[in-house]
């Protein structure tokens, strides 16, 4: 890519243009924004850094490259951690910069941000990012400090300090000391006092003089003078003016001539924007059937369930032709989920969590245009929902080509994480859909596939290696909420990609046992993990992997003192307790409850009505089994808010399994069938309408010999 990078002097804006390079990126601008007064040294700001910005405009000339400058005219007007356009802010400043820069480099795609663990700083740069059509490149996002800063050292970053304010810091003693005669300092005032040793917390900041991109020059300053701040006893504060400096070339035979006017001043007036806002609002415990509508020629159903402060909505299309693509029948679909959010009150910035079915996951990129005309930021003023996708037989099961289910929260806070930037951190979320979502002590992880941060390109080495990579990305988003994925997960589903064999499948699984540590086949002290099969992944993933976590630390209001509790009833069945707040169990119907023979290898059967008693049969024995669990954990159905049956397709058709559950659970009888129908005795399960999600095998175990997976999730 293109990049224009943005440069503050300091040692990170430095070594993130070097880590660009690394990648294979090519930087072709500079940008930077300084004081309004040259006589400033620092601004009262929670974004930039200016110390030492009177020695900037020689970076040029160092790199041979062209600077973009601006003086910034706003202030921290927006303090809050999310950030939208706000008029005067200084954020806007950094908005007309890049605006400049782009006007003048139409190519330029990204951008270049040093943040290593400010979310203020990474959301702000993203915002001003995704309003321009650029990327933000932030490949020291949350890398540990001790190692950037010996590796800063290592490859070459002469950077002096130029500001102190922390403890064990003085003014007079430490500015104007390099990093490298600082190192030993710097790591003992981190054992003694907890200080950031990359100066995350402002500790301090430093001034670049030179480094391995300065090809052309270094800079050396010949007068500078102490300013002090604060003589305070503890915790000093000072700064260190730049008066006079001069440029050393630094190899003639080398040397690059730098164009004339290449630094320009961008001094365009700040714009108006407009500010968004929400409220939350209270909905009461509901369910509702299932309603079939039409529009444009298209049918579709959605159906809702209210438990509590949570809801689930979910709404997909008929098989009836039309002439619309996949994106207009997704447009179709979040459009009725809109209507049904609006009913209650609500909107797409209460939503937790997305799934996303698909039938063609070639079209997914055309779909996903259309999500993100719906479910913008704009709309999400509480954060975008986090969201897994997956191409499952829509079509083939008489389903149209889009299936949709969304978990929206009431009255409750929300913390999410979206960083957009590509980073050595984990996979970015460039659209508006997040990593993970965490409210009442519950994180919704988006899935997550095997892809290398810092390129987003799959890992290569096959299935096994991408199993790797996508659990270490858990575990990157999982740390960012101190949980993790080994020992907090209340589930783990694993998609397959129907492109692999079961060879590599078996290779992948021993990456994922490696992984939680224990046989993933029979220790009943992991969280369950379910195995589904599907036609396609995004991006031609073999695998993804999609963990619901525990993470009541996060959260005081959410009891911290409850344990999970997992268990397993059975061959069949297993699950997790949260004591008093949460059950998700789930129960696999075997193949063998058919009349006729499948070859479970192939998934390929004509299940004639013969077979309707037996499925029916083992789904009252799955229904029972779920309201004992529910017994025990002291909840009743009215606690259920979802009820998933992931069912082999090309085994059993939508109508069948349907026709099965109907007299499971009594909807009513059936001619055909009258001589096993008999009276449900499980009091409330009857309001349930569960999601039928056609997929080619799902299971408790590698082999994914389950007719259907029922997932049942209870909270409170």
């Amino acid at each position: 890519m293109k990049v224009v990078a943005l440069i503050s002097g300091g040692k990170d804006s430095c070594y993130v243009m070097m880590r660009c390079l690394d990648y294979g990126h090519e930087i072709v601008a500079l940008a930077n924004l300084l004081p309004a007064d040259d006589s400033v040294d620092e601004l009262d700001s929670f974004m930039y850094q200016t110390v030492g910005h009177q020695v900037i405009v020689a970076y040029s000339q160092c790199m041979g490259l062209p600077l973009y400058r601006r003086r910034i005219q706003g202030f921290s007007r927006l303090q809050e951690l999310r950030y939208i356009q706000t008029e005067n802010d200084e954020v806007e400043d950094l908005f007309l910069l890049l605006k400049a820069v782009k006007n003048d480099f139409p190519d330029v795609d990204s951008v270049s941000c040093g943040a290593i663990a400010s979310d203020y700083q990474r959301s702000r740069v993203e915002n001003v990012c995704s309003r321009l059509g650029l990327v933000s490149l932030a490949f020291l996002w949350r890398q540990n400090q001790e190692d950037l800063l010996q590796q800063m050292i290592t490859r070459g970053i002469h950077a002096i300090i130029v500001k102190v304010a922390a403890m064990g810091l003085n003014p007079q003693r430490h500015l104007g000391k390099n990093l490298a005669e600082m190192y030993p300092c710097l790591n003992q005032l981190h054992v003694r006092f907890g200080i950031n040793v990359c100066g995350e917390g402002g500790e301090y900041e430093t001034l670049t003089l030179d480094c391995p991109l300065f090809k052309n020059h270094r800079i050396l300053l010949d007068e500078y003078e102490i300013v002090q701040h604060s003589a305070d006893n503890i915790a000093p504060v000072g700064v260190l003016h730049p008066s006079k400096f001069h440029l050393e070339c630094k190899d003639l035979q080398s040397f690059q001539p730098t164009p004339e006017l290449c630094i320009k001043d961008v001094v365009t007036d700040m714009e108006k924007v407009l500010v968004c806002k929400n409220e939350d609002i209270n909905v009461s415990l509901d369910f509702h059937e299932p309603v079939t509508r039409s529009k444009h020629g298209i049918s579709f159903t959605s159906c809702s369930r209210e438990s509590g402060d949570l809801a689930i909505y979910s709404s997909w299309t008929g098989s009836c032709k039309n002439n619309f693509g996949i994106n207009e029948e997704l447009g179709f679909v979040l459009d009725s989920i809109q209507e049904e959010l609006e009913k209650t009150e609500l909107s797409w910035g209460d939503v937790l969590y997305i799934h996303l079915y698909i039938d063609s996951m070639e079209a997914f990129a055309s779909a996903n245009e259309m999500y993100m005309q719906i479910i913008t930021e704009n709309a999400c003023t509480n954060g975008v929902p986090s969201r897994s996708t997956v191409g499952v037989d829509l079509l083939e099961s008489d389903s149209g080509r889009v299936l949709v289910e969304v978990i929206a929260a009431k009255k409750t806070k929300k913390k999410v994480l979206h960083v957009k930037s590509i980073s050595c951190w984990a996979p970015n979320c460039i659209g508006p859909y997040s990593q993970a979502t965490l409210s009442r002590g519950l994180l919704y992880m988006a899935g997550q596939l095997g892809l290398d941060p810092p390129t987003m390109r799959l890992v290569s080495g096959g299935p096994a290696l991408e199993m790797e990579q996508a659990l270490k990305n858990c575990e990157a988003v999982a740390e960012v909420f101190s949980t993790s994925t080994v020992n907090s997960s209340i589930s783990i589903l694993v998609y397959w990609s129907a492109s692999i064999g079961i060879l590599e499948r078996q290779e992948a699984q021993a990456s994922l046992s490696t992984f939680l540590s224990c046989d993933c086949s029979s220790s009943p002290d992991r969280a369950p993990v379910v195995h589904v099969q599907v036609r396609a992944l995004p991006k031609g993933a073999a695998i993804e992997v999609e963990p619901f976590l525990y993470a009541p630390s996060c959260e005081e209001s959410f009891n911290p003192s409850a344990n999970l509790k997992r268990f397993r009833k059975g061959v069949h069945c297993e699950g997790t307790l949260i004591p008093g707040q949460l059950l998700r169990a789930f129960f696999s119907l075997p193949f063998n409850i058919l009349v006729n023979n499948v070859n479970s290898a192939s998934m390929v059967s004509a299940v004639d009505i013969s077979s309707l008693a037996s499925i029916c049969t083992e789904l009252k024995v799955c229904l029972q089994s779920f309201s004992d669990l529910l017994a025990e954990a002291s909840f009743t159905w009215e606690n259920v808010l979802a009820l998933r049956i992931l069912f082999a397709s090309r085994a059993i058709s939508r109508e069948l399994i349907l026709a099965a559950w109907n007299q499971a659970t009594c909807y009513g009888p059936d001619s055909s069938t009258k001589n096993f129908s008999m009276e449900c005795s499980i009091s409330g399960v009857q309001s349930i309408q569960p999601l039928f999600v056609p997929v080619l095998c799902s299971g408790m175990d590698l082999n994914m010999n389950g007719l259907a997976t029922l997932d049942l999730l209870a909270l409170r």
